[in-house]
């Protein structure tokens, strides 16, 4: 196959594809004839095409082929001029028809039909997934060479080992289509001390980084896309914050929804750069209030070091198997609101936030509780040496913190069981307050 068009891993070359299609279908590989009524596509139905990708992925993953007849294994190919419409269809079918939507790795092939001239084709690469997929509301399997609904008990299983149940941490899930190389070494070395295992996949896996799936291919973990790849949304799409500064209060900000937002990011990387971007964000936003009695004295909005600990709780404690859910900091000119994905871990509920302590990923805490802080902001007081706080003080930081500089006690709050929401209050800024310059350590 044309590497420049989505070369899939399983067949390698144009050869390949021509023995398996001629093979007939099978676990690993499906295909279809397209049918064009002017410019509808009538074939294959779209919730036929659904159930066929959500089957794959709730499989070992495989290969749907479209332009060949699924009974004669005739090429027919597809019409000229047709092929982006049909990536489209194919697109919105696993992006729109499934729950949660899926990835679809579209590429193009030419192949020889019964006359001996090349026509396209149009391939869907399907990898085994990390959730499980449904189509209103049924759940399919991939066996053999079709398809079957799941019956409870092996949908039981697969939500086990898929780690959606809790049986597994999430945390530790691997990240189908990754293996070592996935990680960054120098993310991943920041992490050795003198006494660490000197082979790199050893070290990584001792770390809960990477293990073997259930073929015993190795993989990287959610936690090892999380903290060792340098953009985790390219295998986790919602492992982002979102951050937004409105220029009004919470009561006031949406009136004039022309002009109610000053500034806007979607802040990536590793969890540790999440957390730095976020203060960064909240601190280029917040005012400053000047107090000249003994010299020149800052009187912020925020205190940045409950701001952190709020960040590194959020990036630690969210429930990555939320697919479509990602943390949200909004900043209204009297309080922010951070809505973290996922209720309290272990049924805790919020009265006993200062009190106890539970981790829903228990490799992502450990990891942060290796990596060092390295955020300077003026204002920001380092609380420890890394980003993690193990005791469990961190809620009492935001608290207290928070309370001594605005006189109002942050609140936790729970919505339905999808989401916890932080409001932390703003401290009344004087008649002189400025907007930060956004400047680092002085």
């Amino acid at each position: 196959m044309n590497p420049s068009n989505g070369n899939h891993q399983m067949y390698q070359t144009n050869e390949e594809l021509l023995d398996a299609i001629r093979l007939g279908k099978d676990s690993s590989l499906d295909f279809r004839t397209v049918i064009f009524s002017g410019s509808t596509i009538e074939g294959p139905r779209r919730d036929e095409l659904a159930e066929e990708l959500a089957a794959f992925a709730n499989a070992k993953g495989g290969v749907l082929v479209l332009g060949v007849d699924g009974k004669t294994k005739e090429i027919f190919g597809i019409p000229d001029g047709r092929f982006d419409d049909l990536s489209s269809f194919v697109r919105n079918v696993a992006s729109e028809s499934i729950e949660p939507p899926l990835n679809s790795n579209i590429f193009r092939i030419e192949l020889p039909d019964a006359t001996g001239s090349s026509v396209p084709l149009l391939g869907v690469h399907i990898d085994r997934s990390l959730f499980v997929h449904a189509v209103e509301g049924r759940y399919f399997i991939r066996v053999g060479s079709g398809k079957r609904t799941m019956s409870t008990d092996y949908f039981a299983r697969l939500m086990q080992q898929r780690s959606q149940t809790g049986m597994i941490r999430f945390d530790e899930s691997i990240v189908p289509g990754t293996d070592p190389s996935t990680l960054s070494k120098k993310l991943v070395e920041r992490f050795r001390t003198e006494l660490s295992n000197p082979d790199f996949a050893t070290f990584a896996s001792n770390l809960a980084m990477l293990r073997p799936d259930f073929d015993g291919e190795i993989r990287a973990t959610v936690a090892g896309v999380l903290i060792a790849t340098e953009n985790p949304r390219d295998f986790l799409p919602n492992a982002f914050i979102q951050a937004v500064a409105y220029r009004g209060t919470f009561a006031t900000a949406f009136d004039d929804l022309r002009n109610y937002q000053s500034d806007a990011e979607d802040i990536e990387g590793p969890l540790d750069e999440q957390v730095i971007g976020a203060c960064q964000f909240v601190f280029r936003n917040m005012t400053v209030a000047g107090s000249k009695d003994l010299g020149r004295t800052d009187l912020p909005q925020y205190d940045l070091t409950a701001i952190f600990e709020a960040m590194v709780n959020a990036v630690a404690h969210r429930d990555y198997s939320m697919h479509g859910s990602k943390i949200r900091l909004r900043m209204f000119a009297d309080q922010i609101k951070l809505h973290i994905p996922g209720d309290l871990a272990n049924s805790m509920d919020v009265d006993a936030l200062p009190a106890r302590q539970a981790t829903r990923n228990e490799a992502i805490a450990s990891l942060l509780a290796k990596t060092p802080v390295r955020l300077t902001l003026r204002g920001f007081e380092t609380p420890r040496q890394f980003m993690m706080d193990r005791r469990g003080e961190g809620v009492n930081q935001i608290l207290l913190r928070s309370e001594r500089l605005s006189g109002r006690r942050p609140v936790y709050e729970t919505v339905g069981d999808g989401e916890l929401i932080l409001t932390i209050f703003a401290a009344n800024p004087t008649p002189q307050a400025v907007p930060s310059d956004g400047g680092d350590d002085e």
